[in-house]
């Protein structure tokens, strides 16, 4: 069963940073093209990243330079390190795997 468990997000002030971590299992975590999206209240899912099998990675222009993908493969973790955040980027953050996503996590940034 393809598992997805995101962590690491919280309160932030402006201009602050935080890190999500994704936690998989179930399937074979090296050879899989991962993503992160994420959805801000009463808005639809917007994809934020993509990171490949072979670390290949896209952004979406609204984050683009503030964040960062990653993957530790010998962890099957997937990771998103976020700074210079903004208060349009509260949100409940997900992992993704094609059409699979864990739970997510919040993010509120707020003074």
């Amino acid at each position: 069963e393809v598992q997805l468990v995101e962590s690491g997000g919280g309160l932030v002030q402006p201009g602050g940073s935080l890190r999500l971590s994704c936690a998989a299992s179930g399937f074979t975590f090296s050879s899989s093209t991962m993503a992160w999206v994420r959805q801000a209240p009463g808005k639809g899912l917007e994809w934020l990243s993509t990171i490949t099998n072979s670390a290949s990675t896209s952004y979406a222009t609204s984050v683009k330079g503030r964040f960062t993908i990653s993957r530790d493969n010998a962890k099957n973790t997937l990771y998103l390190q976020m700074n210079s955040l903004k208060p349009e980027d509260t949100a409940v953050y997900y992992c993704t795997r094609g059409t699979t996503r864990g739970q997510g996590t919040q993010v509120t940034v707020s003074s």
